[in-house]
């Protein structure tokens, strides 16, 4: 059944919101994990804002298995101020939002990175899983997120601080998608709200 033309520009809108709150999470995270975890360069900042920004792009075809068709767009269609092989990373981090961890013997783009790609991609997409789960149906309730780095028993605390007090959202979601930031940057994590 087609969709009328009032029903596709509030999904816009909602997509566009979503998408803008991602990228909020994943840069406050980056640059936390950054200063406290692991330095990455600035380029690798850029890779996922932009794939913070179009992670969800694949949509516009279906909604299963929208992350792999969000990666397809990103690479048949490039991004402006990155190339072919740059496009290939950003379609990965962002096919790795949700569903299926990474396998380097069986998914296709994935395997032909190579190893330190595969490293980033890992890192960036899991950074951009969990702030999307810390998105999904949390607009503007969670202001800010820090990072606790326990070097001793190398776990990440996620510092969350609610943006009213004493209000903490359901971050469950968030909580479920910790995994590939684990496995990333081999750590242990747990998120919390800041007292």
């Amino acid at each position: 059944m087609a969709q009328d033309a009032k029903t596709i520009l509030i999904q816009s809108k909602q997509d566009i919101t979503h998408a803008n709150e991602v990228r909020r999470f994943s840069m406050m995270i980056f640059d936390e994990v950054c200063e406290k975890l692991h330095s990455m360069p600035d380029r690798h900042r850029q890779y996922l804002e932009a794939a913070s920004l179009l992670h969800d792009i694949g949509y516009s075809i279906e909604a299963n298995n929208h992350n792999k068709h969000s990666m397809h767009i990103i690479i048949e269609n490039g991004i402006e101020g990155f190339n072919s092989h740059e496009c290939q990373i950003i379609g990965c981090i962002c096919r790795y939002h949700r569903g299926s961890l990474p396998k380097k013997q069986e998914h296709e783009v994935y395997k032909d990175l190579e190893k330190q790609e595969r490293k980033t991609v890992k890192r960036l997409g899991g950074i951009l899983k969990l702030s999307d789960g810390l998105g999904r149906g949390h607009i503007n309730f969670i202001k800010k997120v820090n990072i606790n780095y326990d070097t001793e028993n190398n776990i990440v605390e996620f510092l969350l601080t609610p943006a009213t007090p004493n209000f903490h959202p359901d971050i469950s979601g968030a909580a479920r998608k910790r995994d590939l930031f684990e496995i990333g940057f081999k750590c242990q994590s747990v998120l919390k709200f800041c007292k």
